[in-house]
């Protein structure tokens, strides 16, 4: 089995937002909503604890972080039990929101997607959204307004100096609560998707000088 400490160095380059602090948050969520939907929890604490590895190739390739952390984790995990290398490889390749071709099927990869967006969205996801900001050159802020829309297609543009926290919020963020899988995760979110609500609401008022 997989240890925490062997999960460690796969995340020694990556930033902020997907640290391994990142991988624990996830992996403490994961555990909670597979022991309650009745997923197998091996199979998903491993996955939560490799899930983002792929992203340093991502950054020097271009190559979906998923993918290439499913074929890594397939690696690494390669004298295992082959169906269970498999599960947690499958439940990685699904967990990326901007894969919809990509969705979860299984009950481990149902959860681990869930987890992952919970992570994303709450009080954890606006300072993630900043971390990425501050990261990229992007600004602080833009108008409630200026990217309000559900086509999701429009959320690619949160790689460019251009984006904005607000923009990420607006295109992405606020959506994840009606985009998981399981009813643990839903309900978990909830909470997490009202405080963030809140906060966008007051960075806007705090702007405009109204409060």
């Amino acid at each position: 089995m997989l240890t925490e400490r062997e999960a460690q160095g796969y995340y020694e380059a990556n930033d902020a937002s997907h640290s391994f602090e990142h991988v624990l948050r996830v992996l403490a969520l994961a555990e909670r909503i597979a022991q309650a939907e009745g997923a197998d929890v091996d199979v998903v604490r491993t996955a939560a604890l490799l899930h983002d590895i792929g992203r340093g190739e991502e950054a020097r390739t271009g190559v979906c972080h998923a993918e290439a952390g499913a074929r890594q984790a397939r690696d690494i995990l390669k004298d295992g039990p082959a169906d269970f290398v498999e599960a947690v490889a499958e439940a990685i390749a699904c967990h990326r929101f901007r894969r919809p071709d990509r969705r979860p099927q299984t009950p481990e990869a149902r959860v681990l997607y869930d987890a992952d967006k919970l992570d994303a969205i709450g009080a954890i996801g606006v300072a993630r959204a900043y971390a990425v900001a501050g990261r990229r050159g992007q600004r602080l802020y833009s108008p409630l307004h200026s990217a309000d829309t559900d086509d999701l297609s429009q959320a690619v543009v949160g790689e460019s100096e251009a984006h904005t926290p607000v923009q990420e919020y607006l295109f992405k963020l606020r959506h994840l609560k009606d985009r998981l899988f399981t009813e643990t995760g839903r309900a978990l979110a909830a909470d997490r998707h009202a405080f963030m609500v809140a906060f966008f609401d007051r960075l806007e008022a705090e702007v405009r000088g109204e409060q």
